[in-house]
């Protein structure tokens, strides 16, 4: 078994499913010790177990990324159990509203979109990015975007805007702190069989059939897939890739 990351600290947010579980339980299987954080207590529990089930260390920390407060008391309790952070796998987010255009969308639903799935990025990786300078050794930090943020959903605006800053804001990132060892990036997924992906499907018949369609490997991913891509942007094998935003999404992005 490859255990790159034995001694090493890996943080993953909207980690009680889909893909912030896979990530977290990659993580974990290649020996790193693993801080889940979710607002959804029972599902961030429940990764916990699984990591721990297979012989491996990790805590649960319940944090809301959109609050700076609950953001740095969540790098803070990190570092008081293990004293490091190595990685970090920015992935809370949400989808408010699905197939409603701009004019009709709700002021309350963008302001809490934005708030997770662009400030939130934007305050962990602020708080990260500091104790990772202070460490002064190699980290990664891998956001996660979207397809999304590579090109235009009509009827989704506040998803599309949130994934569109979270790219530019990993890019320009990247680029601040090339020269400190500090590799970011981001992952871009297309159709992923997650949570989100069931609440689409589930509001519109035929959605699942019609993402499909839109694949050219004709099939949706699986939340695995997207963390194998997480951990490779974190591991030596990466070493010389920082600002990217990796599409894993069958092909789509191409279109």
């Amino acid at each position: 078994m490859n255990r790159e990351f034995k001694g090493k600290v890996a943080l993953v947010t909207g980690a009680a499913s889909g893909i912030g579980r896979a990530s977290s339980l990659a993580f974990a299987k290649r020996g790193a010790k693993v801080v889940v954080s979710d607002v959804t207590v029972k599902g961030g529990e429940e990764t916990l177990r699984l990591i721990k089930g297979s012989g491996e260390e990790g805590i649960f920390l319940k944090a809301d990324v959109s609050r700076s407060a609950e953001v740095q008391a969540l790098i803070r309790k990190t570092i008081e159990t293990y004293g490091r952070l190595d990685y970090a796998h920015n992935n809370a987010g949400v989808a408010r509203a699905i197939a409603v255009p701009t004019a009709d969308y709700k002021e309350e639903d963008w302001e809490i979109e934005m708030g997770v799935n662009l400030t939130g990025v934007w305050l962990c990786m602020k708080y990260e990015i500091r104790r990772m300078l202070m460490q002064g050794e190699k980290a990664a930090i891998v956001n996660t975007a979207s397809i999304s943020g590579l090109s235009a959903h009509p009827a989704n605006p506040a998803y599309v805007a949130s994934k569109f800053g979270c790219v530019g804001l990993t890019k320009t990132a990247a680029l601040e702190y090339a020269k400190t060892n500090i590799r970011i990036n981001c992952v871009c997924p297309g159709p992923i069989y997650t949570g989100l992906f069931d609440q689409v499907a589930a509001a519109s018949p035929g959605a699942e059939e019609a993402a499909k369609a839109m694949v050219p490997m004709g099939r949706i991913g699986k939340p695995e897939e997207v963390a194998e891509a997480v951990i490779w942007l974190c591991s030596d094998a990466a070493s010389f890739v920082t600002a990217l935003a990796l599409s894993v999404d069958g092909g789509e992005a191409a279109l």
